[in-house]
């Protein structure tokens, strides 16, 4: 079994962050672990309140794990401070795990700012260079290359840049686009597009952390980056098929879609 590390905000509703990531760990049959950067109160309709963890809390706590386990891969979601992510960085530098997937959160899908403007440059200079792959939605493309993603067309031009500024591998989300879900992934030399349906429902809370997670653990489960995106979006469109109707605004996505299907209890 291959051990997963989510560096991430806790989310009290259940649905994205470390809890998302954890579960999502579960369904791919890995043991999940957790940095918790910060403490959010949060549910389906939103974001009301964030609590940043102490940067020398995140520090420990990344070396508490790795100094007792091996880690395969590692997912990083939302990381609000400047030096939260120099901490980060500087760890992941120390102990060199072979996969590392980031989600660069910024904005919640109520509108919530989950980085801090002075924040995005850091990430930008600190993580991009240590991502295997870095999973930006159109919304965070924008902030990181600048350019301005109306359609499909603009994407590629946004992967090249953000390989080009330091990144290894890049897979730009389309969930955002008007007319499809095609997702986007570049890794400098060639560029592939993965279709995909767009899913009648508002059930979708998490759907970035879910993804992203499921990459880091395809991955370390030994499956090649295209194989791995694939299989990623087909567990994420399933998971957004059979999610659970809870809760007044966007609930979440289903993370043991297959196995329910499984035990009979889902059809």
């Amino acid at each position: 079994m291959k051990n997963l590390l989510t560096i991430a905000g806790s989310d009290s509703s259940g649905g994205a962050g470390i809890q998302a990531d954890l579960k999502t760990f579960a369904a791919h049959g890995t043991f999940g672990m957790s940095v918790i950067t910060a403490v959010t109160a949060q549910n389906t309709c939103g974001v009301t309140k964030v609590q940043n963890i102490d940067p020398e809390v995140v520090k420990y706590q990344i070396a508490a794990v790795f100094s007792d386990i091996h880690v395969d891969a590692v997912k990083i979601g939302m990381v609000a401070q400047t030096e939260i992510i120099k901490t980060i960085a500087s760890s992941l530098r120390r102990y060199h795990p072979d996969i590392i997937v980031v989600d660069p959160v910024m904005i919640s899908k109520s509108g919530y700012p989950l980085l801090n403007p002075d924040a995005c440059g850091m990430l930008i200079k600190e993580l991009l260079h240590l991502a295997t792959l870095l999973t930006p939605n159109l919304q965070e493309a924008e902030v990181i290359t600048g350019l301005k993603i109306n359609d499909k067309n603009a994407m590629l031009p946004a992967a090249e840049k953000i390989v080009v500024m330091g990144a290894k591998t890049v897979l730009i989300k389309g969930g955002h686009l008007s007319d499809t879900a095609d997702d986007l992934l570049f890794d400098g030399k060639e560029a592939r597009w993965f279709s995909g349906d767009r899913i009648d429902t508002k059930n979708t809370h998490g759907t970035g952390c879910t993804l992203s997670s499921s990459l880091a653990a395809n991955l370390a489960n030994g499956m090649d980056l295209v194989s791995a995106v694939e299989a990623s979006k087909k567990y994420v469109t399933e998971a957004i098929k059979y999610g659970p109707n809870i809760g007044h605004g966007c609930g979440p996505t289903h993370h043991f879609v297959e196995l329910y299907r499984k035990a009979g209890i889902l059809g």
